[in-house]
């Protein structure tokens, strides 16, 4: 499908690679899983050297992005501190992501669960208000591509994130785009915790359809079918991972 793939906007925040990515999402990780508590003392920037065998100059940008996603607080006398939870940048994708990776995202889901109920309907009422063209063609092969892809349990879950995507993109409201991003990384964690049991909790089929249903409102300028369409897109979506959750808890 690499020839079909849609282009997506750049995610925000920074690109964990390298020796400085080491040590954001190692430090990332252990705050976001309690192991740092709110207001403890990371360890002296001399002693995170030492730990990562990195420079200081490493260290101090690894910090620098920490306290961009609202983790710690840096202050030279007193120390680096980890910053209460209710001022993290809950909307960092890493963040969801680091969560998920420690087992502690549950109340980060069930939040962004409820917060796409409220999105997601209104992004697609936007969208059959503002939609060109030039949005319309890669929502449409979105829809599309799932359609064709319900045998494909890879493939699938790129077009479904493809296809939110366009939608926010429509909606020609950029603070709802980056949104979308944030709902883009759920979405992953969301396919890859339905995945670990023997089968789908969900059927592709009726979920492409539903999918279907919302581009075809959009296309035709239906701002009302449009929200109810996604509406029904997402609850069905919430329905499938909680029981993919209770699936994998009755079999641990």
């Amino acid at each position: 499908m690499s020839d079909r793939r849609l282009p997506t906007p750049e995610r925000p925040g920074y690109a964990l690679r390298g020796l400085q990515g080491v040590i954001i999402e190692s430090l990332g990780r252990a705050i976001v899983a309690g192991r740092y508590a709110e207001g403890a003392v990371l360890p002296r920037e001399d002693e995170l050297c030492a730990e990562f065998g990195m420079s200081r100059t490493t260290v101090r940008g690894a910090m620098t992005v920490l306290a961009a996603k609202g983790l710690i607080e840096i202050r030279p006398k007193t120390g680096t501190k980890v910053r209460p939870r209710a001022l993290w940048n809950v909307f960092d994708s890493d963040l969801l992501t680091w969560a998920h990776r420690e087992g502690e995202a549950g109340g980060m889901m069930d939040a962004l669960i409820e917060l796409r109920q409220i999105m997601e309907p209104a992004a697609a009422r936007l969208a059959a208000t503002r939609a060109t063209i030039r949005e319309l063609g890669p929502l449409s092969r979105a829809a599309s591509a799932l359609a064709a892809s319900v045998d494909d349990p890879v493939a699938y879950p790129e077009w479904d994130v493809a296809f939110h995507l366009a939608v926010y993109d429509a909606s020609h409201n950029p603070l709802l785009a980056r949104f979308g991003l944030l709902v883009a990384d759920f979405m992953k964690i969301a396919f890859e915790i339905q995945q670990h049991g023997d089968h789908l909790t969900v059927d592709l089929a009726d979920d492409a359809a539903r999918h279907l249903r919302v581009s075809d409102a959009i296309a035709r300028g239906e701002a009302d079918a449009a929200a109810s369409a996604m509406l029904e897109v997402v609850l069905d979506g919430k329905n499938a991972l909680a029981a993919a959750i209770a699936d994998a808890e009755s079999r641990a």
